[in-house]
């Protein structure tokens, strides 16, 4: 099977390239570094640990364990691969160049090959889901233990997987260890093959702000002028038009919404919804004050969500009010951000649970009665500030799992 999946692979990568060109059209950045996609990564000073964070999230949630594998193997270069430009410029941001940046090769042997022969790596760490039966088997013909970590599996997404087990089994079982974030994550990955699972918990608890949040945040609410703030963070495609629709008339006075969208080649389209609307906003990268009719603030830009949270009365955690599983929560939780999420929280479904259980945040069936909530919470302070507190105390109770991954990581090396 896995001989019939490479072939199709030389099917595939012409449109692979296709979409690359397509993306391009709002992201530029997709046009550069494509040999990278075909095997040819930097050269490096060995010995390496690699580690795959395919996006933005992936690789925020890496930063603990990439700033323990620096302190505790300072000998060690680290190689940290991506499959998106938002996810590289994340990289570059958060480690600068104590790392260094590939994409990773598309999963054809002779590509994928090439890969390992350039970095050399003495482990491999992939964070959260990313399956890749041929680099999963490259690596295990050279001796080189992989390991899944910060491992999450949805319902639906074993569904899928399971599909296609024939693969997937083989490609799990090749692992040296899974470290994966709950029971439930590991009990689907058990049932797709998977063997050496461990629960770690989610490192993603383990992020600290950058040293500048509450200097970013203080700014914010400065310039906001003590106006209530409804955050709506990392919303997805047809999220805004919802909740425009459920905030209008709402009757909070002053009422500021902070729009910032989940991917950044959305940023125009947004605009242009808040223009269609005759919606008086404020872009952030223009640097333009607030007026008083101000109704909405675009978040255009990259790396502040969590002052935003930090500056927020109250925040919907977005791609949950729609079937889209949901956007990590837990750096509201760590802000002592008040936090609403929708019905459709399957990507983080039992840390959902959990946050509903102990007041952190609270579940919302839609965009109505959201705006319900919103009102009653802006008039109700109190209970925001023990939603604040309850945050805060779920996103303390939940630390330490980037201690639980490396101990895993360090019997190896």
């Amino acid at each position: 099977m896995r001989l019939l999946y490479s072939l199709a692979w030389l099917f595939v990568l012409p449109f692979a390239f296709f979409h690359l060109l397509r993306r391009a059209w709002r992201q530029p950045e997709y046009l550069r570094h494509w040999s990278e996609r075909l095997g040819w990564a930097p050269q490096c000073q060995p010995p390496v640990i690699w580690l795959h964070a395919v996006s933005v999230g992936e690789t925020r949630a890496a930063a603990p364990l990439v700033k323990a594998l620096r302190m505790r193997h300072p000998g060690h270069a680290i190689f940290l691969t991506h499959a998106t430009p938002t996810g590289r410029a994340a990289g570059g941001e958060l480690f600068g160049e104590g790392v260094i940046q590939s994409y990773l090769p598309y999963d054809f042997p002779p590509l994928v090959w090439l890969f390992l022969h350039r970095v050399s790596p003495v482990m491999g760490v992939i964070m959260e889901t990313e399956i890749w039966p041929n680099l999963y088997a490259a690596c295990q013909r050279r001796g080189i233990p992989l390991f899944l970590v910060n491992a999450r599996l949805s319902e639906k997404s074993a569904r899928g997987y399971g599909r296609f087990r024939v693969l997937v089994a083989p490609a799990l079982r090749s692992l040296a260890n899974i470290a994966a974030q709950t029971e439930s994550d590991a009990r689907r990955l058990r049932g797709l093959g998977a063997n050496h699972v461990e629960i770690s918990g989610n490192v993603k608890f383990d992020v600290a702000p950058s040293r500048d949040t509450e200097e970013r945040a203080r700014d914010l609410r400065e310039r906001f002028n003590g106006r209530f703030m409804f955050l709506a963070a990392s919303t997805r495609e047809g999220e805004e038009a919802v909740l425009l629709d459920a905030l209008a008339g709402l009757g909070i006075p002053g009422l500021l919404l902070v729009l910032v969208p989940r991917h950044p080649q959305r940023f125009d389209a947004v605009a242009a919804l808040l223009a269609e609307r005759k919606l008086a906003y404020v872009r952030r990268s223009e640097g333009r004050p607030l007026a008083a009719e101000t109704q909405v603030f675009l978040g255009d830009s990259m790396g502040e969500l969590a002052a935003y949270y930090a500056a927020a009365d109250v925040a919907y955690v977005g791609g949950s009010l729609l079937p889209l599983g949901g956007q990590n929560f837990i750096e509201a939780a760590t802000a002592g951000c008040p936090a609403l999420i929708g019905p459709h929280t399957w990507n983080f479904a039992e840390a959902a649970e959990q946050a509903v259980a102990c007041g952190a945040a609270r579940r919302v069936a839609d965009a109505g009665m959201l705006a319900e909530v919103l009102l009653a919470l802006f008039r109700d302070p109190v209970a925001r500030q023990h939603m604040r507190a309850a945050g805060l105390c779920f996103a303390a109770a939940n630390r330490g799992a980037t201690e639980r991954v490396m101990g895993m990581l360090e019997r190896h090396l």
